[in-house]
């Protein structure tokens, strides 16, 4: 249900500005975003499971809030975070 360190690390290459760069919103947004997708495979076959539910709309809310930033201070990095991880239309 966690991400692997592999994976993480290659999150942090894809989407950060330099090196070892994970305070960039790019690099929290595509985090969140993997997380969420693990949850959503969770809860397919764990429908009962609140306790994850509050976690991940949780991590929605901080998603779309850093979504909101990114869009009102760099709209081009806005515009390709959503397309490179098909969060919008």
């Amino acid at each position: 249900m966690a991400i692997t360190k592999e994976k993480k690390t290659q999150i942090i290459g894809d989407f950060g500005r330099k090196g070892e760069d994970t305070g960039s919103p790019e690099v929290q947004i595509a985090l969140l975003t993997a997380r969420i997708n693990d949850l959503t495979e969770h809860f397919k076959t764990h429908a009962k499971d609140h306790a994850s539910r509050r976690g991940l709309l949780m991590m929605v809310s901080k998603r779309s809030s850093l979504l909101k930033y990114l869009r009102l201070h760099e709209r081009k990095k806005y515009l390709e975070v959503i397309s490179r991880l098909g969060i919008r239309k």
